[in-house]
């Protein structure tokens, strides 16, 4: 799985319900023929990623059929779910 695009906005709490800051990414991800997430017209993640203090984690992540934007009920391996809350915590780190 490659990331080959992706999105960043801050979800702002207006209510401040919820503590520290919630980030919401959308992943255009790469995935190979020979992989059981492998969707032809490709798939996007849209991940929540919760930052408190300077702890930094995955809240959620649902993943979406680009073609259909049908929601596919599929759950990332340990090592996929590392693999992007690295990516992510990147680019808040550097916010970019």
């Amino acid at each position: 799985m490659d990331i080959l695009a992706y999105t960043m906005e801050e979800i702002l709490d207006p209510t401040h319900i919820i503590e520290g800051q919630r980030y919401e990414f959308v992943l255009d991800i790469n995935v190979d023929e020979e992989d059981e997430l492998y969707t032809e017209g490709g798939l996007e993640i849209r991940v929540i990623i919760a930052k408190k203090d300077e702890e930094i984690s995955l809240a959620n992540y649902f993943i979406t059929a680009k073609v259909d934007e049908k929601l596919l009920d599929f759950a990332l391996e340990d090592d996929e779910e590392e693999m992007i809350l690295s990516f992510c915590k990147e680019h808040i780190i550097t916010g970019e």
